[in-house]
């Protein structure tokens, strides 16, 4: 068994263990940093099948943005674990059969093709994945990108509509307004007469003696 064997089957181990890990974690924290694990490991297996430019992407892409952002939005909601798990154990049976099926499918798959698979093979010098990959895309899968695109242009028109209703509970403020504004609709003076001290402890010096007069006479 050569190195390259020994350590797949390590990233492969860590990628099963992080990807149980997700669905079975208490914390949401914890779930999204074994997302990042595993697809970490899933870009290394990438990279030793020689796809070096899906690895890349995978880390750049997922690992370095998506996931960095959806565990700074788990981190600053207020997310309650109770509610998230109320009504697992009524899916429950369904995601175990579901899962059962994949892991048979791919059961099958591996013990079909297991002795079917030959020498890895040996690329010239020149090799370029980025372009091979490229190529692929644009000539055979050219249908499949187009839809592609057009779901995720729907889904990124579909979360821009979303936000720009309008709230009640938000104040909104009107830039064209605020340019028109004129100084004397915001700033005005306004005269009053001076008083001191002086004048204000003389005139409520003979009203507490009125009060205190009033209050013998009662």
């Amino acid at each position: 068994m050569t190195f390259t064997s020994v350590l797949f089957y390590i990233l492969a181990f860590v990628l099963v263990v992080a990807a149980f890990r997700v669905i079975t974690a208490r914390s949401p924290v914890t779930a999204v940093l074994h997302l990042i694990l595993a697809f970490s490991n899933a870009a290394m297996l990438w990279m030793l099948l020689g796809a070096e430019f899906l690895a890349l992407l995978l880390v750049l892409v997922y690992v370095g943005a998506v996931m960095v952002l959806f565990l700074f939005v788990v981190m600053m909601l207020d997310i309650r674990i109770d509610n998230l798990r109320s009504g697992m154990k009524t899916y429950l049976p369904l995601g175990l059969l579901i899962g059962l099926v994949m892991v048979v499918e791919m059961s099958f798959v591996l013990f079909a093709t297991w002795g079917d698979v030959g020498p890895q093979v040996v690329q010239a010098g020149d090799y370029n994945n980025a372009r091979a990959l490229g190529e692929a895309m644009y000539t055979q899968y050219v249908y499949g990108v187009e839809v592609g695109a057009a779901l995720l242009l729907v889904g990124m028109v579909a979360a821009i509509a979303l936000t720009l209703r309008r709230r009640r509970d938000v104040k909104y403020n009107d830039p064209v307004a605020a340019v028109r504004v004129r100084a004397k609709d915001r700033f005005r003076m306004v005269k009053m007469t001076a008083q001191s001290d002086r004048a204000q402890g003389r005139t409520a010096a003979p009203a507490a003696a009125d009060g205190a007069a009033q209050g013998e006479k009662q």
